[in-house]
């Protein structure tokens, strides 16, 4: 059995590079419906989760997520399933580990994964028991599989993110614990995330921090505030959107040049005109880096390009990055001597 504070080892010695954008991802390839977002795709064609899981492996992510992301108790009974949910996730967290075991020099962590339930009432204490139920079948799943850590994440209440660390740590395993901030930058029970992930560290809690619904930009200031007031290891992992300060969370964008999109919200399948660019994921990671973050990465939203600007940002060479750009062979635009000077020529003159 591995050693229980891998993940705290690791963050000591580099940063961690965590891709978990499986959600979004597998939505575009038309495996999963948008709305319950319920990952039936696990048992329904689980060739597709693990064709992601190698490609997020072959970009750079040091860690291979269980997708079990909206795959607890609330979810599956919400589409009629719930008599599945053991048969889910247990299959999503071996796919993890099979994908794992391909890494170089078992090198890979697994990670079990739990989430935001949707019924957390701050004010109803019989939701504090039932969400307290559904974490711990999920994180006894998760230790069963020997996972190396599990990730409680978009957790929008203190008092849930309480609940969930505290069953992963009574499984004996590290926790990662990621908030996510909605426009206020608040928590919904009035707690800072500040204020929130200092007990939660205090907890026990190996790393705290954010994750989903802001971008780089929306989030980076905030991450920022919580790697000053805390010690232990911070988390961010923002998605891939261009949020402002007058939209913050990709949920708040407005895309008003198109009138076609449903209730004119773009979220959360139309905001393909505000991603970012690989290099605007680097430069979040150089950033996030020198702010002395050490578990990054990419949430809803991601490509396995994204990852792979991570991993190169932090100079490294994935396998993947055997075919990153390379401009100087482009018919036009490159200047490699064997490329006919006539289409350079061409392409200086109309400007392509």
């Amino acid at each position: 059995m591995r050693s229980r504070t891998i993940l705290k080892d690791r963050l000591e010695k580099d940063a961690v590079i965590c891709a978990e954008g499986y959600l979004f991802e597998l939505e575009r390839r038309g495996y999963l419906q948008a709305g319950a977002f319920v990952p039936e795709v696990v048992l329904e064609h689980p060739e597709a989760v693990i064709q992601l899981h190698r490609e997020f492996l072959r970009a750079g992510s040091d860690v291979m997520v269980a997708f079990t992301y909206y795959a607890h108790r609330e979810k599956m009974r919400l589409i009629g399933k719930e008599d599945l949910i053991e048969d889910l996730q247990k299959s999503a967290l071996r796919m993890a580990r099979q994908v794992a075991g391909e890494g170089k020099d078992n090198a890979i962590l697994i990670a079990g994964n739990i989430c935001n339930t949707n019924i957390y009432d701050q004010n109803d204490a019989a939701t504090h028991l039932e969400v307290r139920k559904m974490f711990d079948e999920q994180v006894v799943w998760a230790a069963e599989e020997n996972v190396d850590f599990i990730i409680a994440e978009t957790i929008a209440h203190h008092g849930e993110a309480k609940l969930a660390l505290q069953a992963i740590l009574d499984v004996g395993l590290e926790a990662v614990v990621s908030l996510v901030g909605h426009g206020e930058g608040r928590l919904r029970d009035g707690y800072s995330l500040v204020d929130s992930c200092l007990e939660l560290e205090q907890m026990g809690a190996t790393v705290v921090g954010m994750n989903c619904n802001r971008g780089p930009a929306t989030m980076m200031p905030l991450v920022e505030e919580i790697r000053r007031a805390v010690d232990c290891h911070v988390a961010a992992i923002p998605v891939p959107y261009r949020t402002t300060r007058a939209y913050p969370t990709f949920q708040s964008l407005e895309d008003p040049g198109c009138n076609c999109i449903p209730d004119n919200r773009p979220f959360p399948v139309a905001l393909d005109p505000f991603t970012c660019n690989r290099y605007e994921m680097a430069l979040f990671a150089r950033k996030a880096y020198q702010a002395g973050i050490r578990f990054i990465g990419v949430c809803c939203g991601a490509g396995p390009h994204h990852i792979r600007s991570i991993a190169e940002a932090m100079g490294r060479t994935p396998e993947a990055s055997k075919y990153s750009p390379d401009m100087t062979k482009h018919y036009a635009l490159g200047n490699d001597p064997k490329l006919k000077k006539v289409n350079q020529v061409f392409a200086e003159q109309r400007k392509l």
